[in-house]
């Protein structure tokens, strides 16, 4: 009887502690215990307003380990979207150990390839309320949010203070942007007389800023074309760029966000992760994002003829391979209640590093051809006939042509931009089935 009694409690108590842990649980989740809910009111989220994607920069984009020893780094960013709060995510997402960062600054820029802030905006970035972080191997840290006015199209300076070199460093090689080192704690200097220069950046993945539920966000993925190659260093004259200034003059709220690498393909990587890989990281999730721009296939295309035999079995299984991939990314972008839009694959007949055939010209028609009609995309943007030459479709227009057949010139990436339909972005996926 007494063991039947014993038995009987405990079977109470365990139900009564359950109930008590699902109470105070359920409590738990709806009161705010951090800065960022406090700093969250009422029809306002979170949204990108400038980011880049990540990759292990190759020997030659690497900084020496001397230049992070006690050594700060002040990179400047062009941001799409304005506001009046910021936060910052800082990156060791290719990291094989703990990266420790421990003095950080945000202050508006006069404009890009300078140096100097204006020391008047000056706000020190803190993570859980402390100025320094130490940002496990693997992973992204997001700053507290700062107080700080940023117009639209403005330029922000990050500052950081860094006490030694990454164990492995996290970067983007093609920022076509200067960023400046210094030895010693300078973030929340107004100058640096004598920084070094360096186009890269470094331990940076995004900038939100808060701004209104009906405002979002477009993320561009691809390759070197989205990334910007052959544009002007600190001009930001990215066909992103351009598309960003469009958006604004229209009076849209939304950011733009270019998450292009330089050689980067669908299915393999290159000197960055495939991009089905980093699609989760680099598109869905980033704050805001309501709208994807996927252009990506030349360099698929094009690797399979310069680097193996291109036998007509292979071609016709990587173009298998490339409408699987992005029937893919729309499942999940579908499930985000985001837009996908694709883009077809531009021109580059005549490419003095891929030397295309008639085939693959026929394999990158048969590829544009599937984009524009298969349905599987929520809009379709066509870049190749932006680009193209009339007179010979399988090429790039001369003055769209940067002069190697494959990257566009500046009046190319314009036109590119100018070839996105605004209605496009004014349209809600939200609520599709």
């Amino acid at each position: 009887m007494r063991s039947r009694q014993q038995g009987k409690c405990s079977k109470i108590a365990a139900a009564l502690t359950i109930i008590f842990t699902a109470g105070v649980l359920a409590g738990c989740a709806t009161a705010p215990d951090s800065a960022h809910d406090r700093a969250s009111p009422t029809g306002q989220h979170w949204v990108a307003s400038w980011g880049t994607a990540q990759l292990v920069p190759e020997a030659a984009n690497e900084l020496p380990a001397a230049s992070w020893r006690d050594a700060s780094m002040r990179q400047i960013v062009h941001l799409s979207l304005g506001g009046r709060q910021v936060r910052v995510r800082l990156t060791n997402v290719f990291g094989t150990a703990p990266l420790l960062v421990n003095a950080a600054s945000v202050a508006r820029a006069p404009g890009p390839g300078r140096a100097d802030i204006d020391v008047a905006t000056l706000q020190a970035l803190t993570f859980d309320g402390r100025r320094a972080v130490t940002i496990p191997a693997g992973a992204e840290y997001y700053s507290d949010p700062v107080a700080i006015e940023l117009p639209a199209g403005a330029d922000l300076a990050i500052s950081l203070h860094f006490p030694a070199e990454p164990a492995r460093q996290t970067s983007h090689s093609g920022a076509r942007t200067n960023s400046f080192l210094i030895a010693g704690n300078r973030t929340a200097d107004a100058t640096w007389p004598g920084a070094a220069k360096v186009a890269r950046w470094f331990s940076i993945a995004d900038v939100d800023v808060l701004a209104p539920h009906t405002a979002g966000a477009l993320v561009a993925i691809g390759d070197s074309i989205t990334d910007g190659y052959g544009v002007t260093t600190d001009g930001n004259n990215r066909w992103t760029d351009v598309l960003a200034a469009r958006l604004r003059q229209d009076g849209m709220a939304l950011g733009v966000v270019n998450a292009g690498i330089g050689g980067g393909r669908m299915l393999k990587d290159g000197l960055g992760p495939n991009l089905v890989s980093r699609f989760e990281r680099d598109v869905l999730a980033r704050a805001g994002v309501t709208h994807a721009l996927v252009l990506i296939g030349v360099n698929d295309l094009g690797g399979l003829h310069r680097n193996t035999p291109d036998l007509p079995g292979d071609r016709q299984q990587l173009l298998a391979d490339l409408r699987l991939a992005h029937r893919q990314l729309a499942i999940r972008a579908r499930e985000r209640g985001i837009c996908l839009i694709g883009a077809t694959v531009t021109p580059y007949v005549g490419s003095d590093y891929y030397h295309p055939e008639p085939a693959n010209e026929a394999d990158r028609q048969e590829l544009n051809a599937w984009i524009r009609t298969s349905g599987v995309f929520d809009a379709v943007v066509d870049f190749d006939a932006a680009l193209r030459d009339p007179a010979q479709p399988q090429r790039m227009a001369p003055q769209y042509d940067s002069g190697d057949h494959l990257h566009p010139s500046l009046a190319g990436y314009r036109a590119m931009a100018e070839a996105v339909p605004l209605t496009l972005l004014r349209q809600s996926c939200r609520s599709r089935p």
